[in-house]
């Protein structure tokens, strides 16, 4: 009887146990854009974004939640944020600015919901044609897309979480992940130093130092503070500086296609890459897997620290226009 009553206690306990567990990996899964340890679900589709980055445009509202930034040239030597929002989508995110074929094809290979407000004449067609689920502020001005008192046009259109919810469905567009990135991350207990030291990063895309990001490491947070022109990158929403667990800069070839000084960017065809973390510089390359921009080394994905991450695409890693410097 005793042994019968223990069997019954164990087999129940041990029920109630396992039950716990898969509860408890049911309510704790991980990012797949930043290896987080996070409470909601993965299977929300990601929302890809463009941001405006001229100083007027700064700070940025949302940017502090993003997965992933990507920094392109626009025109000229201005560039662009698209910023990618899975783990968490910010009450408020803006300025939007208008897309690039670029964009949306980036957008489109991550099967990403896309946001701008406007587009160059090649990213529209690709918008018409519906390569990628979207919202544009051009049919939404003033509904969808609200606009500041506090910034001048075009650079103070904004949406909200609430009203991008609202745009899944008012497109009919599905919230669920389709396309899942190949990103590989370091365990808790693992850390990277083979490289050389990198304590102070800085990517310029011109002799305009309100386009050359400048990053700092700070060691005891194992994260990379930016900073542009001598300013901290933070979040207008809640003030928060821009921290990042990796700062990967990809060349890739640029060709002007008109008078304006529009460009086509190859997303393509892969090519040297610069991986900065765990105050470590390490060369390495970049492919198109699936349609994501993936960091390799040696053939296969390179681990990421745990974190978010600033990718900046540039013509060259040291050219005239555009380079990559670090300091011990």
């Amino acid at each position: 009887m005793i042994a019968l009553v223990s069997a019954v206690c164990l087999g129940g306990c041990s029920s109630k146990d396992q039950s716990e567990s898969e509860e408890q990996e049911k309510t704790n899964e991980v990012s797949l854009f930043t290896g987080e340890i996070i409470a909601d679900s993965i299977d929300n589709r990601p929302v890809l974004a463009t941001i405006s980055n001229i100083p007027a445009a700064r700070p940025q509202s949302g940017l502090s939640d993003a997965d992933q930034i990507y920094e392109f040239l626009a025109e000229g030597q201005v560039t662009r944020y698209v910023a990618l929002f899975q783990s968490k989508i910010p009450d408020q995110l803006g300025p939007i600015r208008s897309a690039r074929d670029y964009f949306v094809q980036l957008a489109a290979g991550m099967d990403a919901f896309y946001i701008a407000h406007g587009y160059s004449p090649d990213a529209k067609k690709l918008l018409d044609d519906r390569v990628v689920d979207h919202i544009n502020g051009i049919n939404h001005d003033g509904t969808l897309f609200e606009r500041s008192t506090d910034r001048r046009a075009p650079h103070n259109s904004y949406i909200s979480k609430e009203h991008i919810e609202e745009a899944f469905s008012l497109v009919n567009a599905s919230e669920k992940i389709t396309a899942r990135p190949s990103f590989s991350f370091l365990n808790p207990n693992e850390s990277d130093k083979i490289g050389d030291m990198a304590s102070t990063v800085q990517v310029s895309y011109s002799s305009d130092p309100n386009f050359i990001s400048t990053y700092q490491y700070n060691q005891q947070a194992n994260r990379y503070y930016r900073s542009v022109n001598g300013i901290d990158s933070v979040d207008k929403i809640n003030e928060r500086r821009i921290e990042l667990a990796n700062i990967i800069v990809m060349e890739m070839d640029h060709q002007t296609v008109d008078q304006k000084g529009r460009l086509a960017i190859d997303l393509e065809s892969g090519g040297p890459a610069m991986l900065f973390h765990e105050g470590i510089a390490k060369p390495i390359e970049w492919q198109n897997k699936d349609g994501f921009l993936t960091p390799m080394d040696q053939g296969i994905p390179v681990k990421l620290t745990v974190g978010k991450t600033w990718i900046h695409i540039v013509p060259s890693l040291s050219g005239p226009s555009a380079s990559v410097t670090y300091t011990p």
